[in-house]
């Protein structure tokens, strides 16, 4: 009873009124900013009218809603009413149902056939109308098609509003019921009702418990076979986006799946029901089965699509013959006129990739893959007898092809080899959204030769699309450190493409840049073999180390980059790099400060607030997302250039202009989660990209991030200055510590071809007819005594 009585003595607040003006509405979602006359509400506020904000469908100016959330006074618009739901106010007299019905939304209904219809149905025509269609048949001059709008006006605006209000009563958020209505339109309830489990594989932001407790809420059992096998499936995805791998084994398939299950309700599942549900998807192509390891369709399909689009293109270039006499005299030539000598491995390097059909230049910093990269497409051209010289193809594409899996490297492609260059996604023609694993590109490149850097960042998916795209008669060379972060996706493509026996590669050897002095170069070279030189904490001409503890972390950093400002470094040479967001130490503290010494705050600089972020003219920010219509993609970094208040701007919304190396884009504020202020950066965003000067922090605050691959990572992105801060002990740490090896097939799919040269046909929509083997999960001893089967699963917590 007392519940009760709280309840009523806070009841949610409301207003009502008329919807006057649209402000603003995004063209990407269902945000509005909108001016509404109150007639009504149950709050104290004595305004006349507000703005109102949130996420809303079809909303009509001149019509009434009622909305529903709380007031808010926003810094710099002072009191809005921000909307968490909302009702359409459905006209109650005759009157208002006859204006409703004969406004120019429903179209060729006139106040004569509108007064018809209430005439006929009365005060609640409009419920009787969605409820049953049939009963216009009694309307006296209305032909099918005035009926059929008639009905589609009604449910795109009431009918809208119920999925929505039955979304908000299954505890999803009002964002994220429109973009679900979005995508099943008005299917949205049916799809729900028959599947929630349908939304964890096509909606982002839907996981399997959010969508469990909707099955939950429409009885949907705890053992019900749609319930276990979507628990399944969302245990391997879960599984290998969390590690990299691209399969999972079988004790892990059954644990994992256990636990979501039995974490997500309070429901006992049995092991034997698991395997029953796995056996099935089996059948369905749900999931394939390769010995004890089992994959998403995709990345099966994925690894067998790597493995013979490198065949096939080594069979169809086979007919390229040795030209050895040639390209050393074309290789002296290149010497005589740079007044350089190559290296051992960087000649062998060059001679091989001008005769291999498929090639894998690998080398760490300094060893010179940049000028080795140089005189293979120097020399390439030349025997092939191609022009360098882009504007001789005015009407047909450029025969070298140069791409990368970041913008920030394909400018650097371009930059150092003077040729044109593009990301891999817009090569391709993808989105670069976080679906790319169920987008396919049919696209068929064009051009003789492909270069690829930056190659450890390519996951399995997108290697994949990259491959299948080459056609038969291209050539093909990647370029890349193996020893840097494999992709965020699963996989690791460089390093399985090196372990496998098939493929022509050279590793460069030789360092050069540390002629010049360097002992960055030889710090890194050193961290690869899992050392620490002797000089670590000595100060170099190049590298220096600042010995502090975590919450030092932020002052010392700060006063290296108000040394470097005074020396008249910029913000644009200058990157702060750590591996974790959050913290004492973290990337989100040190931007706070960072953006007080490189943009204060002065008089009349005009600045905005994002949530706990402000953004500045002059700003250094960072893409988050790819964005190719734009031509903008995550990890590049851009330059505030100006802030549009709504009454500058066209779309009645503040928005930043951003200066992406001379690419100017503007954004909306709904748009302002794509970026971040990047004065420091995280040490994955980093990859692909130098800085004159990096300053790294390394605490043991950063956990389990400290290992060697992201800090080796991070000290290769400086080409000048390296400034060292933190824990001596720490770098030692990360040293001896790699990041855990991948669990990938991709190796031996290459090297099944030298035992078996019949190829697997595997293409993503043939999803597997051939490889997959049915599983028997009937518990025997024989399970236990070989360890195929956790004799203990199910069993976690439980004691005597």
């Amino acid at each position: 009873m007392q519940q009760e009585l709280s309840n009523n003595m806070n009841p949610e607040e409301y207003i009502s009124g008329e919807v006057t003006t649209i402000f603003f509405k995004s063209p990407s979602n269902y945000y509005k900013v909108m001016l509404v006359q109150i007639d009504s509400t149950n709050t104290d506020v004595k305004e006349s009218q507000t703005v109102v904000t949130g996420e809303f469908g079809q909303i009509q100016e001149g019509d009434a809603y009622t909305f529903f959330g709380k007031w808010t006074d926003h810094p710099k618009y002072g009191l809005q009413f921000r909307s968490s739901r909302y009702l359409k106010e459905k006209p109650s007299t005759q009157e208002a149902i006859i204006t409703y019905l004969s406004s120019p939304r429903f179209k060729g209904i006139g106040k004569k056939t509108a007064q018809k219809i209430v005439d006929t149905l009365g005060l609640d025509s409009i419920d009787k109308i969605l409820a049953d269609e049939s009963v216009l048949e009694g309307i006296p001059g209305l032909n099918k098609a005035k009926k059929e709008m008639i009905l589609s006006v009604l449910e795109k605006e009431q009918g809208m509003q119920k999925v929505i209000i039955a979304l908000n009563n299954y505890g999803i958020t009002n964002k994220l019921a429109y973009k679900i209505y979005q995508h099943f339109k008005e299917e949205t309830l049916s799809v729900i009702q028959s599947n929630p489990y349908r939304l964890i594989e096509e909606i982002d932001g839907v996981g399997f418990n959010r969508a469990d407790a909707i099955a939950e809420e429409l009885d949907i059992v705890g053992d019900a076979p749609e319930r276990v096998k979507a628990g399944i499936i969302y245990a391997l995805e879960d599984h290998i986006m969390k590690s990299g791998d691209t399969y999972i084994t079988s004790d892990l398939l059954m644990n994992n799946s256990l636990s979501t299950l039995e974490k997500s309700r309070p429901f006992i599942i049995e092991p034997d029901l698991i395997a029953e549900n796995i056996i099935e998807l089996l059948d369905s192509q749900g999931i394939i089965k390769d010995g004890n390891r089992f994959y998403l369709p995709s990345l099966y399909a994925s690894e067998w699509g790597i493995s013979n689009a490198l065949e096939r293109i080594k069979i169809n270039n086979d007919k390229e013959k040795e030209q050895t006499a040639v390209i050393n005299k074309k290789i002296k030539a290149f010497e005589k006129s740079r007044g350089i000598l190559f290296g051992r491995s960087q000649k062998e390097a060059i001679k091989k990739a001008l005769v291999a059909p498929v090639f894998i230049l690998t080398g760490g910093p300094g060893t010179g893959k940049t000028t080795v990269l140089e005189v293979i497409v120097s020399i390439y051209a030349e025997l092939n007898e191609i022009s360098l010289e882009p504007s001789d193809y005015p009407n047909e594409p450029f025969p070298i092809l140069l791409a990368a899996p970041t913008g920030r490297a394909a400018k650097r492609m371009k930059e150092t080899t003077g040729l044109p260059s593009s990301t891999i996604h817009r090569l391709l023609g993808l989105t670069g959204s976080d679906d790319d694993s169920l987008q396919e590109s049919d696209r068929k490149l064009k051009g003789d030769l492909l270069i690829i850097d930056e190659m450890s960042m390519v996951d399995t998916w997108l290697g994949y699309q990259l491959l299948k795209s080459v056609p038969d008669n291209m050539k093909v060379i990647m370029v890349g450190d193996k020893d840097q972060l494999p992709s965020v996706g699963p996989g690791q493509v460089l390093r399985d493409l090196i372990a496998s026996e098939e493929i022509e590669k050279k590793e460069l050897t030789e360092i050069y840049r540390q002629d010049d002095g360097s002992s960055i170069v030889t710090l890194a070279h050193e961290m690869k073999k899992g050392n620490i030189p002797d000089n670590f904490s000595e100060k170099k001409q190049d590298r220096n180390f600042f010995p502090c503890r975590t919450k030092q972390v932020v002052d010392v950093v700060s006063l290296l980059v108000e040394k470097a400002i005074a020396k008249g470094y910029t913000a644009q040479e200058i990157q702060v790099l750590a591996p974790i967001y959050k913290g004492e130490a973290g990337i989100d503290r040190l931007n706070i400060k960072l953006q007080k010494l490189f943009n204060p705050k002065k008089p009349g600089t005009k600045e905005v607030v994002f949530m706990d972020r402000v953004y500045r003219i002059g700003d250094k920010v960072l893409q988050l997302i790819n964005d190719p219509e734009r031509n903008v993609f995550n990890g590049d970094i851009g330059i505030i250039k100006g802030i549009l208040s709504k009454k500058e701007s066209e779309n009645s919304s503040e928005e930043l202009v951003i200066d992406f190396d001379g690419n100017e884009v503007n954004y909306l504020r709904n748009e302002w989660n794509k970026i971040t202020l990047s004065y420091c950066c995280s040490i994955h965003k980093s990859q692909g990209s130098e800085y004159p000067m990096v300053i790294l922090p390394v605490v043991y605050g950063y956990g389990r991030m400290l290992k060697k691959d992201i800090i080796y990572t991070a000290i290769t992105r400086a080409s000048q200055t390296l400034l060292l801060c933190g824990e001596q002990d720490a770098f030692f740490k990360s040293v001896s510590e790699n990041t855990t090896e991948r669990k990938t097939t991709l190796a031996e799919r290459i090297n099944a071809h030298l035992e078996d040269k019949e190829m697997v046909s595997m293409d993503v929509e043939n999803k597997v007819k051939k490889q997959i083997e049915k599983i028997d999960y009937i518990l025997k001893p024989s399970d236990v005594t070989n360890q195929s089967v956790d004799p203990m699963i199910g069993m976690e917590g439980v004691t005597p």
